[in-house]
């Protein structure tokens, strides 16, 4: 008696298909790369443990019953819907991978908040950011694309200016509301200063002192910092006066976390750069990525 429950095996549901769609176990035998004596055993099978006769078979090929055809029906669409998912889940994800190098700082503060709109146009896209002290080339490693600080020609030619140093001192709201004037506070406060190798071109308080006409010489710093998120956060718990980079501390100064003790801000000649490789041309994903960091730096500019 035929179990109401049995499916049959894969390979005998393929040779039943096969043979009803092309009438032929021969022919079907071709399209499976199979035998006529392999695909008429499969029939034979699936015939007995199902308990009914599925073809007629004829002098020149076969052809379905009644019960054969509904079982077709059945079985056609099953497989085909079984190909879907196959397909579906053995499809590659073909991402494609972008490598970008940057200090830490932009990275945490400008980049990645950003990288959502990126991924939206992009969702097959994955960028990887790379983050170093010291300013890393595409050049000198497997890195597509850089953001670095300086005046763009340590890179002549492959160098796009994102946006300028323009800075600003910030505190907490408690530490600006003591009494004096603004630039009276940066001789009275104690200050934060984000430690800086030779090379280092980016502001420190004795260049920002002279750009504001402070006459006197600053405090040596209270705390110093190898860590422009660490520092800032000494800021904002009220422990001194941090130099505020453009657009990094944007978000703090709109969230109140921080305010400016300057109405205007200090511009330097300095800034942030894209840097693009010199050997070897950009990738279409690549170069979408670039222009999307250059539209990205026009809401800074303006």
């Amino acid at each position: 008696m035929a179990n109401p429950s049995f499916l049959p095996a894969t390979p005998s549901l393929q040779a039943f298909e096969a043979a009803a769609r092309l009438h032929n176990f021969t022919a079907a035998a071709r399209e499976l790369n199979s035998t006529q004596s392999a695909i008429s055993q499969h029939i034979s099978r699936m015939e007995e443990e199902l308990g009914v006769q599925l073809f007629h078979r004829l002098h020149r090929g076969v052809r379905l019953t009644t019960k054969g055809g509904l079982l077709f029906e059945a079985v056609s669409e099953s497989l085909q819907c079984l190909q879907r998912g196959i397909a579906t889940v053995q499809q590659k994800s073909v991402k494609e991978i972008i490598n970008v190098a940057t200090d830490f700082a932009l990275a945490a503060y400008w980049l990645v908040p950003r990288l959502a709109s990126f991924r939206a146009l992009y969702p097959d896209t994955e960028v990887r950011v790379i983050t170093a002290q010291q300013q890393i080339t595409p050049d000198q490693a497997d890195i597509d694309i850089a953001i670095n600080f300086g005046d763009g020609s340590e890179a002549p030619g492959r160098s796009l200016p994102l946006f300028d140093e323009s800075v600003v001192p910030v505190c907490s709201p408690m530490l600006q509301q003591s009494g004096a004037d603004n630039h009276a506070k940066l001789t009275q406060l104690p200050l934060l200063q984000l430690e800086a190798d030779h090379n280092a071109r980016w502001f420190d308080w004795t260049r920002l002192f002279a750009m504001l006409d402070i006459h006197e010489t600053p405090r040596e710093p209270d705390l110093v910092f190898n860590n422009y998120t660490l520092l800032l956060q000494a800021a904002i718990a009220g422990q001194g006066v941090a130099i505020g980079w453009r657009p990094l501390v944007d978000s703090m100064l709109e969230s109140g976390l921080l305010v400016s003790l300057l109405d205007e801000p200090v511009n330097s000649r300095y800034g942030y750069h894209l840097i693009l490789p010199r050997a070897r041309k950009l990738s279409p994903i690549v170069q979408h990525f670039a222009d999307w960091l250059m539209s990205q730096s026009e809401s800074v500019q303006d």
